[in-house]
């Protein structure tokens, strides 16, 4: 059993979730509330981003040094402001999801985990209320590191920890909906799945030759069979 286990690594926003701009609104709203500044996220690219990095690039944009009091205060008032947006967001949990993971979780060689640019909190946040916050013991998160390229190694690290068996790259799924996700995945030397429910289309995504391309997660035996083949 320790080495057929996989190790599946699972974007949040455009990939399990849509928050419908929840995390959009809270970010303006956080950069008006402690630095009284007007923000329209132009320029700003957040898909596939950290929070600890978008929250950098938003400082800089205003001229407000990045320092880590200002990063800190920012992104503790965009968790305040998260909470309460997502509950007033049509938002949703994306296509085929929930089939995927409750397939994952029968499987005794699957392992589930976050691999995301959010912090630990904003995840759960977000998850949380969308119910699929508890298919996941354990992640890595913005918390970890300001570069998403890095996040894989402590996903790695927590994975051997929490169930004693050194994942080998080609045993990891980093599955995500952006070309940030693929490099991140490739960064640990995994296989990388490229799903088009976000803002990348089928194309733009291919350019950047995934090992597994979907359009979505709806045929729930296609991608079991890709993932086991």
């Amino acid at each position: 059993m320790p080495g057929s286990r996989r190790l599946f690594l699972f974007d949040i926003d455009g990939t399990l979730i849509t928050s419908g701009g929840a995390g959009e609104a809270a970010l303006i709203e956080a950069m008006a509330a402690r630095f009284g500044v007007d923000e329209d996220l132009q320029g700003i690219t957040v898909a596939g981003a950290t929070d600890a990095l978008i929250a950098r690039l938003l400082l800089e944009k205003h001229g407000i040094l990045a320092t880590p009091e200002n990063t800190a205060a920012l992104l503790d008032s965009y968790l305040h402001h998260l909470a309460r947006r997502v509950p007033k967001h049509s938002g949703r949990v994306l296509p085929g999801i929930i089939p995927l993971l409750d397939a994952l979780k029968q499987r005794p060689e699957a392992v589930l985990a976050l691999l995301t640019g959010n912090m630990a909190k904003g995840a759960e946040i977000k998850l949380s209320h969308y119910g699929v916050w508890d298919y996941f013991p354990f992640g890595a998160f913005a918390d970890d590191h300001n570069d998403r390229n890095e996040l894989g190694k402590f996903a790695q690290a927590r994975a051997t920890e929490k169930h004693g068996v050194c994942f080998q790259p080609g045993k990891i799924f980093v599955i995500g909906d952006t070309p940030r996700d693929i490099e991140c995945g490739r960064a640990i030397g995994a296989r990388t799945v490229a799903i088009a429910t976000g803002i990348y289309d089928r194309s733009s995504l291919a350019e950047h030759s995934p090992d597994f391309l979907f359009d979505d997660l709806c045929d729930t035996p296609s991608v079991l069979e890709a993932l086991f083949s």
